[in-house]
């Protein structure tokens, strides 16, 4: 294993339905079709009232996140890559590893998904795919996300790549006149290694 993952490196990963690779600029309709929908920015708390998911896009928005996705493959310290659905060609979302904290081997993740894709089996494939690729190729020791509790689709495709749950954020999102947990989920590299994603 290597002793300083190496973030620069942007991947081709394959399965047998997704594949996850670095963005291209044909990717933003789709990401930006994602992150607009209100149920996606519900779930992801990045917005507290349904008046705010259901707001309409800002037109910088589109520029920044234009911005955003066109550095991507530069970025030394995280790994962002496209999830394409493998029968379609069609990017469906993105996979993160981020907030790399050297000293402890370990990142967070995230996932996002187009509301299209759900209930196929990409988020458990590309969620298997992208922790593979943290524990063998860059070494890492632990990788944690956060799930709310109104995301109960999201947590069992997380356990079934093996993430367990480690306690609670208790009231950590408010949507509407409701105070939402989050709980805080890992993996470490010895039970990947034991059951490579499927415990």
């Amino acid at each position: 294993m290597p002793d300083t993952a190496d973030f620069a490196i942007k991947p081709t990963l394959t399965g047998t339905a997704v594949m996850l690779r670095p963005f291209v600029d044909d990717d933003l309709d789709a990401i930006r079709a994602a992150l607009r929908d209100p149920e996606v920015r519900r779930l992801t708390g990045s917005v507290n009232d349904e008046t705010a998911a259901l707001a309409p896009e800002d037109p910088a928005d589109a520029e920044r996140l234009r911005a955003w996705y066109s550095t991507r493959a530069t970025q030394p310290d995280r790994l962002d890559l496209a999830v394409v659905d493998l029968a379609t060609g069609e990017c469906v979302g993105e996979a993160v590893l981020n907030q790399w904290d050297p000293g402890n081997q370990s990142c967070n993740f995230r996932i996002l998904l187009a509301p299209s894709s759900h209930g196929r089996g990409f988020g458990t494939e590309a969620t298997r795919l992208i922790i593979g690729y943290g524990f063998d190729k860059l070494g890492l020791h632990r990788i944690s996300l956060e799930v709310y509790a109104f995301n109960p689709r999201a947590r069992r495709a997380y356990e079934k790549a093996g993430f367990r749950p480690e306690g609670v954020l208790r009231q950590s999102l408010r949507y509407g006149d409701q105070w939402i947990d989050a709980t805080v989920m890992s993996i470490l590299a010895p039970e990947w290694a034991e059951y490579r994603g499927r415990p």
